[in-house]
C-alpha cells in the first residue's frame, strides 16, 4: 500500500494531500497515524518550514474510520478487551491530534468535499479551514453508536461554539460548505477548482512574515485558549524578548522606514 500522505514542497510551504481516494482517505490503520507524526515532526525541526496545507485527493478530504475495519474490529477497535481498544486509540489516533494541533507553523485545511468523522475533527486541528463548494462536514460519530475518540469533543466546541457543537455531534447529520461557513467552522468557501489556489494564496500571505515570529504567535494563541490573561502576559513578555533580538525583527522596521520589501532570512 502506497503512502497515506503525499508531501510536496513549496518554497516555505509545505503541502500535504491525503493521498488514498480508493477509501476516500479514511483513516483506519497505525501506519497513517505515524506519518502524520513524523512529518509534523520533521516540520517543527525545519524552520526553513512556515507553513502546511493539508488536504485530500479525489472527491473527499477524509471520510472519517474505515466502517468495515470497524465492523469486523480490524481498525482501531480490536477484539481482545475493552482495554486493548483504549490503547489501541492511544497509540494510533489519538496521536494525530497530539501531533497536528500542536505543529509549530500555521497550518490551513484545504476541504475539498466529504470532511466526515476523524475527517472533520482533523480539519478541526487545523488552524485555518477553507472549503470547496463541493465539502460536506459531519461530526456522525453518534451514528454508527460509538463517540469522537479523536479528540473531537474537545476541538469542536472551540470552532464553532458549544451550542452548535452539540448539535453536530447529538443529530450526526451532514452540514454544506455553506451552512459551515455560516457557523464558522471554515473562514471561507471558493469555488472546487480554485481550493489549492485559495489555500496556497493565504498561505503566501502567512510566509511572507518572519518566520519565528509565525511559530512563536502560534504558539501564544495556543497557550491562550487554557491560560489566565496573567500567565499569558509573561509568556509574551518572554517571547517578545526574544522576538525583539532577531535579524528579521531589525530588517522588517528598516524594510518599513525604507519603504522597500524586507529580505527576511530567518535569523
Amino acid at each position: 500500500m502506497s503512502a497515506f500522505l503525499e508531501v510536496s514542497r513549496e518554497g516555505p510551504i509545505l503541502i500535504l494531500t491525503m493521498n488514498q481516494p480508493e477509501s476516500r482517505n479514511a483513516i483506519s490503520d497505525v501506519e497513517a497515524c505515524m506519518q502524520f507524526v513524523q512529518v509534523c515532526d520533521e516540520v517543527n525541526q525545519d524552520t526553513s518550514i512556515s507553513a502546511v496545507i493539508l488536504t485530500g485527493a479525489g472527491s473527499s478530504f477524509s471520510a472519517g474510520g474505515n466502517l468495515k475495519k470497524m465492523r469486523d474490529r480490524t481498525g482501531f477497535a480490536p477484539k481482545e478487551t475493552p482495554i486493548a481498544t483504549r490503547n489501541s486509540y492511544k497509540v494510533s489516533i489519538q496521536r494525530i491530534p497530539l501531533a497536528l494541533y500542536e505543529l509549530e507553523v500555521p497550518v490551513i485545511a484545504a476541504v475539498n468535499g466529504h470532511s466526515i468523522g476523524v475527517g472533520l475533527d482533523l480539519a478541526c486541528m487545523c488552524d485555518i479551514r477553507i472549503a470547496s463548494e463541493k465539502a460536506t462536514f459531519a461530526e456522525s460519530f453518534v451514528k454508527v453508536g460509538i463517540v469522537p475518540g479523536d479528540g473531537g469533543a474537545w476541538l469542536l466546541p472551540r470552532a464553532v461554539g458549544l451550542s452548535k457543537a452539540m448539535e453536530l455531534s447529538f443529530t450526526g447529520e451532514t452540514i454544506s460548505a455553506s451552512e459551515a461557513l455560516a457557523c464558522g467552522l471554515v473562514s471561507k468557501v471558493v469555488a472546487h477548482e480554485q481550493l489549492l489556489d485559495a489555500a496556497r494564496e493565504l498561505a503566501g500571505r502567512i510566509v511572507c512574515n518572519p518566520g519565528h515570529a509565525l511559530r512563536l504567535t502560534k504558539r501564544l494563541l495556543r497557550e491562550g485558549q487554557h491560560m489566565q490573561l496573567k500567565s499569558l502576559l509573561e509568556l509574551s513578555a518572554a517571547y517578545q524578548a526574544m522576538a525583539h533580538e532577531t535579524r528579521d525583527h531589525r530588517e522588517a522596521l528598516d524594510a518599513f522606514i525604507e519603504k522597500r520589501p524586507p529580505i527576511f532570512n530567518g535569523t
